[in-house]
């Protein structure tokens, strides 16, 4: 396939944990910068982690994965359903798409769920089903350009609309018709898209008559498996366990490679012997930049020897230390924040030099010096080709990256998320965020305010209900 970059410019949330709407577009209208970056800030349980979890739901349903059973209780209580709808652009070298996708997810009970035999589990499980999905787009090359319209909608009662775009996309065969009804169903029944499911494309491969439709298809599929990277708070929790998640996208003359391995760090890890090679090379190639943010700090792989597993592969056990100084220690013995670095420089750099590349990173500032984590960020911001969207406490990096590149979740469900009005290019941004937490300047308020009496007096309740 031709080479492309692909985009999200905007995500609308409804009804989805602490959001019941809200809409970010990505795009910096300040000034035109080859990197995309978006900085979300916000005061606790105020929608930061909803937005790094719809772009993991965008992952999952563009590759036809199943969406975990987790989800089913992100959807509002007094909601029957939450919706999602994803805006993103398609580029070629002399071809543009903008592309609409949206779904919708609700709680189902899960009648494929193993523990009706349990007569003492009085749970119902649950998961979360997918519905009711569009793909729509507009196209414009050179001059010539195509209004928007809808590609696939599911809604409708057959398999999908319109009759036209169904034809050309999957052919006229009645009875691989009747089979993709099917399809449509059990993709519901086992929570995955139906759209982008491993049968869909198959029949989209075998029988689309249009190439522009393949092409579009094709560009956001490979975008999801590829290109697309969530980092969630649960590796912060693998690295309080002294586990590195290492994810990675590595690319040599003949091959790429995309994946995570997760490796101990008190213990030795046993990793199949072909990726050895590979995870010397990711590391290496990390220490080129880890060098420069904390000097005098290599990573280095030891490793321990080869041994058959059960099934009869070859597996190596492999440790990670840290060489600092030309003094050599267990990687377990790093601080927080040096292994919060290192599980996500690699997807970093990559970010840094590839512009089809999007990283969407929950609480990057965990554990990191704040004056590095500005000077890392503006870095990336200024000079750096991808897309970056992260959420974070530490306000340094307001005074360092372009206010284009900043949003802020506010106090309202229904309008959750801003961008800050009235910043003029002399102010500082973090020092103006702090000013409207006080005076309440913009149109939402951005932060429910605390009564530093009323919390001393909790204190002290709280106290002496234990005799203290």
């Amino acid at each position: 396939m031709a080479s492309h970059v692909v985009r999200i410019e905007s995500i609308t949330i409804e009804n989805f944990k602490n959001v019941s709407k809200g809409t970010l577009n990505f795009e910096n209208k300040h000034k035109k910068y080859k990197s995309s970056i978006l900085g979300l800030y916000g005061q606790n349980g105020s929608g930061k982690t909803a937005l790094i979890d719809a772009i993991q739901l965008l992952k999952y349903a563009l590759c036809g994965n199943q969406i975990p059973k987790k989800y089913a209780d992100y959807i509002q209580v007094d909601a029957e359903f939450a919706r999602l709808k994803y805006e993103l652009v398609v580029r070629y070298s002399e071809e543009e798409y903008k592309v609409w996708y949206q779904f919708s997810i609700k709680k189902v009970i899960d009648e494929f769920a193993s523990n009706i035999d349990d007569e003492s589990n009085t749970s119902v499980a649950t998961r979360a089903e997918l519905f009711d999905e569009v793909l729509s787009f507009s196209y414009k090359y050179n001059e010539q350009s195509l209004r928007k319209s809808p590609l696939i909608d599911t809604r409708a009662e057959e398999l999908f609309a319109p009759k036209g775009k169904l034809v050309e996309l999957v052919g006229k065969n009645k009875e691989q018709y009747m089979n993709l009804l099917v399809t449509k169903r059990l993709a519901r029944a086992t929570s995955r898209s139906f759209v982008f499911s491993k049968e869909m494309m198959k029949q989209y491969r075998e029988n689309c008559r249009n190439k522009m439709y393949m092409k579009l298809i094709e560009s956001l599929y490979t975008f999801a498996y590829r290109e697309l990277f969530i980092i969630g708070t649960e590796s912060i929790g693998l690295i309080s366990l002294n586990a590195l998640p290492l994810v990675f996208k590595y690319r040599n003359d003949d091959s790429e490679t995309v994946g995570r391995i997760v490796i101990s760090l008190d213990a030795p890890t046993s990793i199949p012997e072909k990726s050895f090679d590979l995870v010397e090379k990711v590391i290496e190639n990390m220490n080129i930049v880890l060098e420069q943010l904390v000097p005098g700090l290599k990573i280095g792989v030891i490793d321990l020897g080869a041994s058959v597993k059960n099934d009869g592969t070859v597996a190596r056990q492999i440790q990670l230390m840290s060489l600092k100084n030309s003094k050599k220690i267990p990687f377990c013995y790093e601080s927080e924040g040096i292994k919060k670095i290192v599980s996500i420089l690699q997807l970093l750099i990559v970010v840094y030099n590839n512009p089809s590349v999007t990283v969407a990173v929950d609480e990057i500032d965990g554990g990191v010096f704040e004056y590095l984590l500005g000077e890392l960020l503006n870095i990336i911001s200024e000079k750096g080709k991808g897309q970056l969207i992260f959420t974070a406490h530490n306000l340094r990096p307001l005074e360092t990256i372009d206010k284009g590149f900043v949003a802020f979740t506010t106090t309202n469900m229904n309008n959750r998320y801003i961008r800050l009005t009235n910043v003029k290019g002399t102010n500082n941004l973090r020092d103006f965020y702090y000013r409207d937490i006080v005076l309440g300047e913009q149109n939402e308020q951005v932060y429910n305010h605390t009564n530093n009496f009323e919390i001393a007096l909790a204190f002290r309740e709280a106290g002496e209900a234990f005799g203290s």
